[in-house]
């Protein structure tokens, strides 16, 4: 069986919940009206570009092309990690550091998956390429806002242990130890929740949309197997990278913990 297609009416009948949701959160004082209604005509209008971009590159599937959509992608990405931060590093380290540690981690995965695994023809075919880097991206742009988010606030208010520790002549690495590897564990946490409810609490998103396009379960469930176990590596070598570079960040070439290096956002 083909895929059914969605009509202009079936995507309004869909956006009209949405906007009864936002009723309801107006008439409710939730303030989430106004944040709601934007998020949704943001995803209308993001998801509409990317179908229009997707649709040329899927003609036009040469390598230069391939190339240029997933830099952009691992740019935006590095954005999104900044924003996510209430204490960033100075200088643009956190926009450094969270786009150096995505594009090390998620292209090396998705280049392994689909030199070594998948084996498309050509091995940059778009339409596995594309989809893959963004699962990837998005995953571990998560797992390092996180983790990056996390450090930077326990250096802050734990920064009367870490220069204790300093000045009984630890080294700036163990005396931020706990809080890196802490940190480390709250950018994993989310991963590792999707992997233990997959399948018992929830179907994940790209099984069930194979699926509803009319792929073998069975088949569905061996790609989802396979993006689950990408992500959880791409984002955890994401995370460690960014954490390590992070952490050595907030220390100078003497070991003196630099709060300075430290911006709060609001």
């Amino acid at each position: 069986m083909g895929v059914i297609s969605l009509s202009t009416l079936d995507l309004a009948l869909a956006a009209a919940l949405v906007g009864a949701l936002a009723l309801a959160g107006w008439r409710l004082s939730l303030g989430i009206a106004r944040p709601l209604v934007i998020a949704a005509l943001r995803t209308t209008v993001q998801l509409s570009l990317i179908g229009l971009v997707l649709t040329a590159l899927f003609a036009r599937a040469t390598l230069p092309w391939v190339l240029a959509l997933a830099i952009v992608m691992v740019l935006l990405a590095g954005r999104e990690v900044v924003a996510r931060q209430k204490r960033r590093l100075t200088g643009g380290w956190s926009y450094l550091l969270g786009t150096t540690a995505m594009f090390i981690s998620s292209f090396a995965v998705s280049g392994l998956a689909l030199l070594v695994l998948i084996n498309a023809e050509p091995w940059y075919l778009p339409q596995y390429a594309i989809p893959l880097l963004g699962m990837l991206l998005g995953n571990t742009m998560n797992g390092i806002a996180l983790s990056l988010e996390r450090l930077t606030d326990a250096a802050y208010r734990r920064r009367g242990e870490i220069e204790a520790r300093l000045t009984l002549g630890e080294t700036w690495s163990a005396a931020i130890a706990p809080m890196r590897l802490e940190s480390m564990r709250a950018g994993l946490i989310p991963i590792i929740n999707s992997m233990a409810a997959a399948g018992i609490v929830s179907l994940p998103g790209m099984m069930t949309g194979q699926i509803l396009s009319g792929t073998p379960p069975m088949e569905a469930v061996k790609y989802q197997i396979l993006i689950m176990f990408l992500i959880a590596a791409g984002t955890g070598f994401g995370t460690m990278v960014a954490v390590w570079f992070g952490a050595k960040r907030l220390f100078d070439e003497r070991e003196r913990l630099r709060l300075d290096r430290l911006k709060t956002t609001n």
